[in-house]
């Protein structure tokens, strides 16, 4: 009896976590920032970090909106930007510019003073300060 009622509830669990999102590394840094705010929270004595508690539930509700998600292909796009934006913090040795003619992103390396820098889209050579 009880065996049955477990394998129906995980038969339901199974149909309602199909499709869904999960996790990523987006979703890890929403939880880290909320634990973080939420420790911060829970240490301070004072009101405004009482409020710190209070604004952890804003990335943990995003977190789980995120990974409950059954539109994939939107949380992926997210996922990857926040992956481009964080590489791009770690990469000391290039810089990153847009192509005035067609936004394309060219990354040139770093500290070669004013050079030429020629798309590989459309060919259109520009300068800048590297």
């Amino acid at each position: 009896m009880i065996r049955d009622m477990l394998q129906k509830f995980k038969d339901a669990m199974i149909r309602f976590l199909s499709g869904r999102y999960g996790s990523d590394k987006l979703n890890l840094a929403l939880l880290g920032g909320a634990l973080a705010l939420m420790i911060l929270g829970a240490v301070g004595r004072r009101s405004w970090l009482s409020v710190c508690s209070l604004l952890a539930y804003v990335p943990l509700i995003w977190s789980i909106f995120r990974m409950y998600s059954r539109n994939v292909e939107a949380r992926r796009r997210e996922n990857a930007a926040f992956l481009r934006f964080f590489s791009r913090l770690k990469d000391r040795e290039h810089c990153y510019f847009h192509c005035p003619g067609c936004r394309q992103t060219v990354r040139v390396p770093r500290g070669r003073g004013k050079i030429s820098i020629r798309c590989p889209k459309c060919g259109m050579q520009f300068i800048k300060k590297t």
